[in-house]
């Protein structure tokens, strides 16, 4: 019971109210690019929704020939067109002659770019998406110059021989130019696997190998690396120690207990292991500089909010783009997204990820929503799950789209249609695997939350 009330249940309604509104809208817009095309070749679709309804649903209307609905397992959505083998598993039809509205009764190019419809939806609309993010807010980045003090280096990054304060020059062959990238540039860096960095007047090559990249696969990875700055006081939390105790907004802190912590990095080293403990902190106010006692809470938490980076005048780079610029601009983000996820792919097969490690279900991909609402990344992980909802459903596995497309796409060189029983079977095996691949996933989340 304590370990749910110590939960932030609001932080968590806001990224699951992020995940539902994103993924409604893909799978919304996935299941209409089946919808429209079937429609375009006057195929009857009986059902279009939002989520699954077995037994009852949530929401539903007739519309004509069509019954729009909303279901309850907010797990995917569906159309159902008539004479089509799909999850529906509506055999009953089947046994019927063909009719011309049916699926079944159309030429295999028509019932091929039925089944891509969602697909090619999802693509186009993550390309929209990248480019009005382009257009609107531009690409923010961290050139590494800009980064004054240099790199914090967690511990995983210190097993490789990083270190704080290093300034970061190259992953592999190429020059890192988005420091706020550098664990993706890593992760999918297909040279060398060096790291390139100044050190004082220094020039450093530091060596890493798979089981790094393994391990910023998974999710308790941690940072790897931050923006190394100082710690001054924004703002306190409610019923904030360090205010009780005398601290104000502005205030910088340089030591704990006697020892200088110049950064926030080595704040959090220095107050590490202390929860409830009463810590002496020298505190910066302008040009004094003062002791003040004060007992950090259960959970080691003075009770403050640091400054942003901005605040203290670090210096982000935007890139802005015109319309017709960002055009182009989204189209490369679209393709690069798609590159680097099936990188991910291809490393749960060279001993880069593994993946009891890094696959995870709704609730993995929901933790991964901002805990404010953020509306330039709400958009970004929209369009970057657009992109993986689309190669997803590529896929040639009986039951996904690009299951069906492949039977069609063998009718169309062969000559030979394959037979209705064959499509049952079919579709039978490919939702076993994936409810078993969706059981497994979801499995390895509930294992996560008790270990």
């Amino acid at each position: 019971m304590n370990n749910l009330l110590a939960i932030d249940w609001s932080t968590i309604g806001v990224k699951a109210a992020q995940f539902i509104l994103s993924f409604s809208i893909l799978i919304l817009l996935h299941e209409f690019g089946h919808y429209i095309t079937a429609k375009w070749f006057k195929c009857r679709v009986e059902k279009f929704y939002l989520f699954f309804n077995p037994w009852f649903s949530l929401w539903k209307k007739q519309k004509g020939e069509t019954e729009y609905g909303l279901g309850w397992i907010p797990l995917g959505g569906y159309v159902k067109i008539s004479g089509m083998i799909d999850e529906s598993m509506d055999k009953e039809q089947m046994k019927l002659p063909p009719q011309p509205h049916e699926f079944r009764s159309k030429p295999a190019w028509q019932r091929l770019i039925i089944m891509l419809g969602g697909i090619i939806v999802n693509i186009l609309l993550a390309i929209l998406i990248f480019i009005m993010i382009l257009w609107v807010w531009g690409k923010e980045y961290m050139p590494p110059a800009n980064a004054k003090y240099g790199i914090a280096a967690d511990s995983l990054a210190q097993t490789i021989g990083l270190k704080n304060g290093d300034h970061v020059l190259k992953v592999g062959d190429k020059e890192v130019k988005n420091l706020l990238k550098l664990r993706g540039d890593i992760v999918y860096n297909e040279g060398p696997s060096t790291i390139t960095v100044k050190r004082g007047d220094s020039i450093i090559v530091l060596n890493y190998d798979n089981k790094i990249v393994r391990k910023l696969n998974t999710r308790d990875a941690g940072n790897f690396i931050s923006i190394r700055a100082p710690f001054f006081i924004d703002k306190f939390a409610k019923e904030s120690n360090a205010e009780k105790a005398g601290m104000k907004a502005g205030d910088r802190i340089i030591g704990v207990n006697g020892m200088q912590t110049l950064f926030y990095d080595e704040f959090t080293q220095g107050v590490k292991d202390k929860k409830g403990e009463k810590v002496n902190f020298t505190v910066l106010r302008g040009a004094d500089t003062m002791n003040i006692p004060v007992e950090l809470d259960k959970n080691g938490k003075l009770g403050v909010n640091a400054k942003s980076l901005d605040d203290m005048g670090f210096q982000f780079e935007t890139q802005k783009y015109s319309f017709l610029n960002a055009i182009p601009a989204g189209f490369n983000e679209c393709w690069s997204t798609l590159g680097n996820y099936m990188k991910g792919l291809k490393q749960l097969f060279n001993g880069k990820a593994k993946a009891s490690e890094s696959v995870g279900s709704v609730f993995s991909i929901g933790g991964i929503y901002p805990g404010v609402w953020d509306w330039q990344i709400f958009w970004t992980l929209t369009a970057v799950f657009s992109v993986i909802l689309a190669f997803m459903n590529i896929l040639p596995i009986p039951g996904l789209d690009g299951g069906h497309a492949l039977f069609t796409l063998i009718e169309m060189i062969t000559g030979r249609k394959p037979s209705d029983k064959f499509l049952e079977y079919a579709q039978m095996v490919g939702m076993i695997l994936l409810l078993g691949l969706m059981a497994y996933a979801l499995g390895l989340d509930i294992f996560r939350m008790f270990k």
